[in-house]
């Protein structure tokens, strides 16, 4: 029977390369010169140091316009509150989302059951398991998916046919 899985997983080396260019961005600016603005990545976290709120804004705003360039899904990105660390200086951690929550979870099932195609759909773990008797069923449940689910940035892989 023809499956797929929808997942919600980042491209990580997208990320490793965009804060990497970031980085580039920063170092060479003049209005960062002799400041403490950086950028650091530590596993599926993002922390952005700079002296000021200001400051911290337009380095944060370097970092979402080099994942954009790079047609990033900015959707898997998670502000986090904006931390004082001694003195003036500022910290904001930025997660990336990895996997589908259970309660999102559930309702990709039910949009999926309510919708009356061929297809069925379980919850495995992260992920939701897509199966169907046709490959059309399965490309019209992408669609309705990607129509109707807004607030999460879905991928589809795993195909079996």
């Amino acid at each position: 029977m023809p499956s797929f899985d929808t997942v919600s997983k980042a491209d990580l080396e997208a990320v490793k390369n965009s804060i990497i260019q970031a980085e580039k961005i920063i170092n060479t600016r003049f209005d960062f010169k002799g400041t403490s603005a950086r950028v650091e990545l530590k596993e599926r976290d993002i922390s952005i140091y700079a002296d000021s709120d200001f400051q911290l804004d337009q380095v944060r705003d370097v970092v979402t316009d080099t994942f954009s360039k790079r047609k990033f899904n900015l959707a898997f990105l998670d502000h986090g509150n904006i931390e004082k660390i001694g003195g003036d200086k500022l910290k904001q951690v930025i997660k990336i989302k990895n996997g589908i929550e259970s309660d999102a979870a559930k309702k990709i099932v039910r949009l999926v059951k309510d919708s009356k195609l061929k297809v069925q759909a379980s919850i495995q773990g992260d992920a939701v398991r897509i199966t169907g008797a046709k490959r059309d069923d399965l490309q019209e449940a992408q669609a309705l998916l990607l129509k109707e689910v807004k607030d999460l940035p879905l991928t589809f892989d795993n195909y079996r046919d």
